[in-house]
């Protein structure tokens, strides 16, 4: 990730999809299978708030699996986001990662460097938004979403939603266990307001 000397960059928050804002249900297919869990759209409500971009960075190897296309992937995306518009909660940007080491054509299975634990995503976002990914939060319900954070030495928030607890439970650290994305968004502004206290921001 490059950027121009003297840009300044600020913190962000990305957060996964499945298990974390929206209800997790194996791979979905269709907009009908999307439902957001409860506070979510209050959550990123806060984030927004907070002036801290919003960003989706999920891995989707469904598109690999073969279990839906791209096309239909960004309409569950668009629907995700407009479910959350209307709640007043906007969301910045949404990335994806379709592919799989072992499933797919040659189009999708490979190994690459967006596939979360890979930084790709969020570098990809960060360069767009002029954000510092060792300020920045990352917020999921897996260990990818804890190890992503150790990878760029960003803070990380598991939250008991989704794989939340199944992954709590298998010895995953991470700097904060919440409840659910609430939570973990009034962590975030609770430690921004530390951060900033100690002149760190």
């Amino acid at each position: 990730m490059r950027m121009k000397e003297n840009t300044i960059l600020c913190p962000g928050v990305f957060l996964d999809r499945d298990g974390t804002i929206n209800e997790e249900r194996g791979y979905i297919t269709r907009v009908e299978e999307l439902s957001l869990l409860p506070h979510s759209a209050e959550a990123i409500r806060l984030l927004n708030r907070l002036g801290l971009k919003a960003v989706v960075v999920t891995n989707q190897s469904g598109v690999a699996r073969g279990y839906l296309t791209e096309e239909r992937l960004r309409e569950i995306n668009g629907y995700m986001e407009r479910l959350l518009r209307e709640e007043g909660a906007g969301l910045d940007g949404v990335y994806y990662c379709p592919h799989h080491p072992l499933y797919g054509n040659e189009n999708y299975r490979q190994n690459c460097f967006c596939r979360k634990p890979n930084p790709g995503m969020v570098f990809r976002a960060s360069a767009y938004f002029l954000i510092d990914p060792k300020l920045s939060y990352i917020v999921g319900d897996k260990e990818e979403d804890i190890e992503l954070a150790i990878r760029i030495g960003a803070k990380s928030i598991l939250v008991l939603t989704g794989m939340g607890r199944k992954t709590l439970q298998n010895g995953t650290s991470p700097s904060y266990a919440a409840d659910h994305l609430l939570d973990a968004a009034r962590w975030i502004e609770n430690d921004l307001t530390v951060s900033r206290n100690q002149g760190n921001l």
